[in-house]
């Protein structure tokens, strides 16, 4: 042992353990390490150069159609529609439906809000579409229909003894209803919508004026966007994809995708599309695509607002990204040979679903910000072989997330606070959308995004709530706290041995990490 101890370097023999992990180290960096991590970092900036690219391309047509007024739907005379409407008394029949799962807190918002639409009341059917499993709860759910068709609403209560399809099944069974045949559209929304009283009013008359407008999408408006951090972080990265990406969509290809609430469907599209399908966990996008593939176009209204909740729990929120990231991702695996073999859709609408909808923005955007500012440069900080020049690793991502964040200027000032915690979402949504992509076995789960009435005690609250705890396992998260003492440790390595400032970024990133791992983020409440 003395002898093994105390013999010379030269001889490979270590007489420290901190030289032997030194001398593994050098083993496996080199020959391994560092021509994977060279292929992964070409791969990134490959991947970043294309989504840079894509958000410069969206910046100058929503410039474009601000500056010279080139939104689609101003292009009608929404007032002159609707005075002609009017005059001729010919309303077409309007479905409304709201499918809803154990929503105790907010079930009464929705129905109260779509009960009182202006619209003529012999002309509207309201069905509620109910497939909660608490007993309890479906009688207080049917017991509200009631009263509301004593008020004189034709309120529909629909149950179904099991959830097979969950949405889109449900919204499927609902369109079977003999009731519906003499209906020519049909509104959607979630149980936590509110719209106004003139919502039909603001987007019946666009498909009434234009025969082939399959869906009118108006935007969300989120009612508990101050309730903590967490909900402002969502509402920036929303406002983005209401501001800028429905609006390009719409108004350079009719075409975005549906949002799966908030819009009115022309029920002569969604049966020619083949209606709806629960393949994926976003059947509101697989029917968008469809239509989309069958010719169809759609409208989106920028100013026409649905009132509606972010989800305030980190639960909530993290299973809502999964179904989110995966869906997309497991439709593209699912539609790309169709897309492809689509005869009534231009080479150029092509290109666009595949490249910028579906790869680009599904898929590229999720995996470079993980992989790239959460692996490969943090690599390329404790690995001197790997050269990252500035204007990858600083300007490229500093346009891209100036961009982002331009849509909501009252929470400009939580811009680093923006992008640490989309940094941090990037590892569910990669894994996701891998999962989506495999088809593994999460890529068609469906957890319910748990919604806790905020609109109603907002306006009832006397005092803010206290914050109350949850379970200790449900608190932590492996994963992220994992990410975090990664983060850490190459931010030490670089406080020793650099010369340069990045290990500012690993620190405030290991502590954005750590803050999710141990669920200091969003609302706790009791399992």
């Amino acid at each position: 042992m003395r002898g093994i101890v105390f013999s010379e370097p030269g001889n490979g023999m270590y007489t420290t353990p901190v030289e032997s992990l030194k001398h593994a180290w050098d083993s496996i960096r080199v020959p391994i390490l560092v021509p994977i991590l060279k292929i992964a970092m070409s791969f990134c900036i490959m991947m970043s150069v294309m989504l840079f690219l894509e958000r410069i391309y969206m910046a100058i047509v929503i410039v474009v159609v601000k500056c010279f007024g080139r939104k689609r739907y101003t292009r009608y005379k929404l007032d002159a529609l609707k005075e002609d409407l009017e005059q001729n008394q010919n309303y077409p029949k309007v479905l409304v439906q709201v499918p809803m799962f154990n929503e105790k807190e907010v079930y009464k918002l929705s129905i109260g809000a779509v009960c009182g639409f202006t619209w003529p009341s012999d002309r509207l059917i309201v069905q509620i579409l109910d497939d909660s499993t608490n007993d309890n709860l479906r009688k207080l759910v049917e017991d509200e229909c009631k009263m509301w068709m004593r008020r004189g609403v034709n309120v529909k209560y629909e149950t179904r003894n099991n959830r097979n399809g969950y949405k889109a099944g449900a919204l499927r069974e609902g369109l079977k209803k003999q009731y519906v045949d003499d209906c020519e559209f049909v509104a959607i929304f979630d149980a936590d919508f509110q719209p106004d009283h003139d919502f039909l009013w603001r987007t019946i008359p666009y498909l009434l004026e234009n025969p082939e407008l399959a869906l009118v999408q108006a935007r969300w408006k989120f009612v508990n966007a101050d309730e903590c951090i967490m909900t402002r972080l969502q509402e920036m990265s929303l406002d983005y994809h209401f501001t800028v990406e429905q609006e390009v969509g719409s108004s350079t290809c009719s075409f975005f995708g549906f949002n799966g609430t908030a819009g009115v469907w022309r029920l002569q599209a969604l049966h020619d599309a083949g209606g709806w399908k629960d393949r994926t966990t976003v059947e509101d996008m697989d029917l968008a695509v469809r239509a989309s593939l069958r010719g169809w176009k759609f409208l989106y209204i920028g100013d026409l607002e649905v009132k509606n909740e972010l989800p305030s729990t980190f639960k909530a929120y993290r299973f809502q990204q999964h179904r989110w990231s995966c869906g997309p991702a497991n439709l593209f695996r699912k539609m790309f040979k169709e897309i492809l073999k689509s005869e009534r859709v231009s080479l150029y609408k092509k290109f666009h679903l595949i490249y910028a909808f579906f790869f680009v923005r599904k898929i590229i955007a999720h995996w470079v910000t993980f992989f790239f500012y959460c692996v490969v440069i943090p690599f390329a900080i404790v690995i001197p072989e790997l050269h990252l020049t500035k204007p990858i690793a600083i300007y490229l991502p500093a346009t891209i997330t100036i961009l982002n964040a331009a849509c909501t200027k009252r929470s400009f000032h939580l811009l680093v606070v923006w992008i640490l915690f989309e940094n941090v979402m990037s590892l569910h949504r990669t894994k996701a959308a891998i999962i989506g992509l495999l088809e593994a076995n999460r890529a068609n789960e469906w957890v319910v995004t748990e919604k806790l009435g905020n609109a109603a005690k907002q306006r009832q609250a006397v005092r803010a709530p206290r914050r109350r705890t949850c379970r200790l396992r449900e608190r932590i998260h492996l994963l992220e706290i994992m990410m975090g003492f990664f983060m850490l440790q190459c931010a030490s390595y670089d406080i020793i041995f650099g010369h340069d400032l990045f290990y500012i970024y690993l620190v405030l990133q290991a502590l954005a990490f750590f803050a999710v791992g141990f669920s200091f983020v969003g609302t706790q409440v009791p399992t």
